[in-house]
C-alpha cells in the first residue's frame, strides 16, 4: 500500500483513518459509519485507540470487596495528576499510568500488525508525543515533575512509547471539532474543565505532519460523512490494484 506523507521528515505512513477531537465530538459515530462504508471497497477494520481507564475502571468496581474502593482510589491519584500536575506522582499512580500507556502500545501493536495484513484501520483516537497529556492522547508522567528514581524512569520510558508511537503517521486523521459547550451537552457525565482543555488543544496537534481534513462537529453527520470519504479515497488506495 504505497502512501505518501505530507511531512518534510521521513515518518512511515501506515494505512490507518485517525479520528481525532473533544469527547462528544461525534468520532464514535463517524467511525461505525465509515467502516461500514469502507468495508464494501477493501477489508477495513476498527480500533479504539484511547487509554481505556474508563473501561477498565467500570471493571475493577466489578471486582468483588474491594472493587469499588480500590477504583475510588484510583480515581483520586488520577485526578491528583490531572488537576496538580506539578507535585511528582506516587509509586502506585505513576505504575497505573504508565501500565495504561503500555496497554495503549499494545494496541497501537495491533493496528500495525492490521496495516501489514492490508487492512485499513480507522482508529477513534491516535497517540501523539507534541503535547503531555491522556486529555490530548499524550504522555501523561511527562505533565509530572519530580519523583523518585522509578518514577523518573518510568516517565522516559513512557516518553519513548509515545515517541515510537507517534512516528507512524496516518494516512489521514480526521479532526471533529466542537465547542466545550456542545460537548458538554452531548457528554454530561464529563468534566467541563477537562473539555475546554481539549478544545483548546487538540486543533494543535499535528501527527508528524501527517494529512488534516478539520470538520466541524455540529454539522449534519450525512454531510461530515461525505467529506470524511472523499477525503479518505484521496489519502487511500480504496481498490486493490
Amino acid at each position: 500500500m504505497p502512501l505518501l506523507s505530507d511531512s518534510d521528515d521521513f515518518h512511515p505512513t501506515v494505512g490507518v483513518i485517525a479520528l481525532t477531537g473533544c469527547d462528544g465530538s461525534g468520532k464514535s459515530t463517524l467511525a461505525a459509519k465509515l467502516v461500514a462504508q469502507l468495508r464494501e471497497q477493501r477489508p477495513t477494520e476498527a480500533l479504539y485507540l484511547g487509554q481505556s481507564s474508563g473501561r477498565i475502571a467500570e471493571w475493577i468496581r466489578t471486582l468483588p470487596l474491594i472493587g469499588p474502593r480500590f477504583n475510588a482510589y484510583l480515581l483520586r491519584k488520577s485526578d491528583q495528576v490531572h488537576d496538580k500536575p506539578s507535585m511528582p506522582p506516587g509509586n502506585v499512580a505513576a505504575f497505573v499510568i504508565y501500565m495504561l500507556s503500555r496497554w495503549r502500545a499494545h494496541k497501537f501493536r495491533r493496528m500495525l500488525a492490521l496495516c501489514r495484513r492490508g487492512v485499513l484501520v480507522v482508529t477513534d483516537r491516535y497517540p501523539q508525543a507534541e503535547i503531555p497529556g491522556f486529555y490530548c492522547d499524550g504522555p501523561q508522567l511527562a505533565k509530572t515533575e519530580g519523583g523518585n528514581w522509578w518514577i523518573r524512569r518510568l516517565r522516559a520510558s513512557e516518553q519513548r512509547l509515545y515517541q515510537w508511537m507517534a512516528s507512524s503517521v496516518p494516512a489521514l486523521v480526521i479532526r471533529l471539532n466542537v465547542d466545550a459547550e456542545t460537548a458538554h451537552a452531548r457528554k454530561p457525565d464529563h468534566k467541563m474543565a477537562s473539555l475546554r482543555q481539549k478544545v483548546a488543544t487538540l486543533p494543535t496537534l499535528r501527527f508528524n505532519g501527517a494529512r488534516i481534513l478539520d470538520l466541524d462537529g455540529r454539522d449534519d453527520q450525512g454531510a461530515i460523512l461525505d467529506r470524511s470519504l472523499r477525503a479518505v479515497s484521496t489519502a487511500v488506495p480504496l481498490l486493490s490494484s
